[in-house]
């Protein structure tokens, strides 16, 4: 008996899937356990396996389409069952499938709209994050007439978090470029336009600009659904067709374990993969442990290209210079707008004695290929004193207050074009050298815009050090959905009053910025206290 799979929910905050790849196609056996897809959800691209055996019959999204959880993914039953009844009953694009040839009204709706002629693909501007609406072209990597194979990189395109290349699903001629370098789209615009050498295009770039090109149409989308129900051969070639018959040596591997590798600098060419038709795929990339030369992460192009600049002279003779927002500032510009006028900000100070924090880092950087920093100190004893403090560590719902039972501490760092954040996972169970290896790994990518969504997102807590610049004190806006951000200043050598004698001490000021939503003056205050008697101590946190 046939039987429905849905998108799955593979991650808490899933609401919606992009299936990357089929690893199957329509008519393929399929065991139980064997991979189906790779489903790209809001923090990462997972391997989504089967649960049941039999043959695939439909595949309800296709490659680089996007669905809602529990919404039809495929069907699996006996080769050649009849799986009609399925379609009608669960899916409204189905059932107009289903009753489209006896309508005399759908011709009429479809001759308003220019058609995609056969063989000519339209690409659209990407979501390469769970909260971009535009992306910038930073570089284009082909230009018109060049050919295109499925998996070169078209461009590289900046989002509101990071500078990420976009590879092609398709392969062809390049014949129209819609956006260029420097310029910002919305998602879903029209990007560029692949299909065969000599394709006129025109009438399809002039519907785009009148909105009446149809990419989206429902009948676009089910023509292989069709295909496949009339027994036609005409379908696209799956990824593991394409490396079975890959053309230029082009490696197979799965986005996520691309990903992986690239954050680690390793060759795919060096790795042997276990994956369907030697596909590499995550764990290959993971246990592979060679003397691997680790290449220089290559410098992507920044968002201020000439066209993005504009230079000109106002009536009063004066020279100015316009540079356009690139996509991360205006993400941020946004978030810190929301938060300062959304939250409720109040501010605590507080002063830690340092003397102590500094012997025991001494004594600490001492041990061999360890070397920590005094923020490293910071975050663990902020982690620390969040577990003490759970309000701090929550979220402002209007209806309800979300305690956080995890502690992940996001760090801010500057970048040329502003501030990320890159968040480390569970920070209260890690020693202050996994902190200080994680926050320079982190750093790096960050610096390299090479940071995934998943790494920067998920934060519960904060903290933001200008110290090493030479600022004794500062307050932050909130990092939303936190509830708090730390700002931590530099040390300061200073006499200090211990004993009742004044001596040379060495102090450092802490605000802590709170949202009074949800943590009230004496829950910050006493939050505080906690975190400068660890500082104080040191040997507190490593017990």
């Amino acid at each position: 008996m046939a039987t429905i799979i849905n998108m799955p929910r593979l991650s808490d905050t899933m609401e919606e899937g992009v299936v990357a790849s089929w690893l199957k196609k329509v008519g393929d056996k399929v065991e139980e356990g064997d991979i189906l897809a790779e489903i790209e959800t809001d923090k990462a691209t997972m391997e989504f396996e089967s649960f049941h055996e039999g043959t695939l019959l439909h595949i309800g999204v296709q490659e680089g389409e996007t669905a809602p959880v529990d919404s039809l993914l495929a069907i699996i039953g006996e080769e050649g069952e009849d799986f009609s009844a399925l379609l009608n009953g669960n899916t409204s694009a189905s059932a107009e499938t289903k009753s489209e040839e006896p309508k005399t009204e759908e011709p009429k709706a479809t001759s308003t709209n220019t058609a995609i002629p056969e063989g000519v693909k339209v690409v659209t501007m990407p979501r390469l994050s769970d909260t971009m609406t535009e992306g910038t072209v930073a570089s284009w990597l082909k230009k018109v007439g060049d050919k295109v194979e499925e998996g070169d990189i078209l461009a590289e395109i900046e989002t509101d978090k990071a500078t990420m290349e976009f590879e092609s699903f398709n392969e062809g001629t390049l014949l129209h470029i819609g956006v260029q370098e420097g310029e910002s789209a919305p998602v879903d615009s029209l990007l560029a336009i692949i299909g065969e050498a000599g394709t006129d295009v025109s009438s399809l770039v002039e519907a785009h600009k009148a909105g009446t090109l149809n990419n989206n149409s429902s009948e676009k989308q089910e023509e292989a659904p069709k295909a496949i129900e009339e027994n036609k051969t005409e379908t696209v070639a799956t990824p593991v067709e394409t490396a079975s018959n890959n053309k230029g040596g082009r490696i197979f591997a799965s986005p996520l374990a691309k990903k992986i590798a690239k954050d680690k600098g390793i060759n795919l060419a060096d790795i042997k993969g276990s994956g369907e038709n030697g596909r590499i795929i995550k764990k290959d990339v993971e246990n592979y442990s060679p003397a691997a030369k680790v290449e220089a992460p290559v410098a992507t192009s920044s968002a201020t290209t000439p066209s993005a600049v504009t230079n000109f002279t106002t009536a009063a003779g004066e020279s100015v210079e316009e540079v356009k927002n690139s996509q991360m500032r205006k993400a941020i510009a946004k978030a810190l707008a929301n938060s300062k006028f959304s939250a409720p900000h109040f501010y605590l100070n507080i002063e830690v004695d340092m003397d102590n924090a500094i012997e025991s880092r001494k004594i600490i950087n001492q041990m061999p290929e360890t070397k920590v920093s005094f923020n490293d100190m910071v975050v663990k004893a902020s982690a620390m004193a969040l577990r003490r403090h759970p309000q701090v560590n929550t979220t402002w719902n209007d209806d309800v207050t979300i305690y956080n039972k995890h502690i992940n501490i996001g760090v801010a760092v500057a970048v040329p074009e502003g501030l990320v954040v890159p968040v480390l996972r569970n920070t209260d169970y890690m020693n202050i050298n996994q902190i200080d290896i994680e926050v320079r790994q982190l750093a790096s990518k960050a610096r390299n815009k090479k940071l995934t969504p998943n790494e920067m997102q998920g934060s519960t807590f904060t903290v933001s050090n200008l110290g090493m610049f030479g600022i004794e004190s500062f307050t932050s806006i909130i990092n939303q959905p936190n509830s708090a951000i730390l700002s931590v200043g530099a040390i300061v050598q200073k006499p200090v009053v211990k004993n009742g004698e004044i001596v040379v001490g060495n102090t450092m000021k802490l605000t802590l910025a709170c949202d009074h939503r949800t943590v009230d003056g004496a829950v910050g205050a006493q939050f505080l206290q906690t975190l400068k008697t660890y500082l104080e101590n040191p040997v507190t946190m490593l017990a």
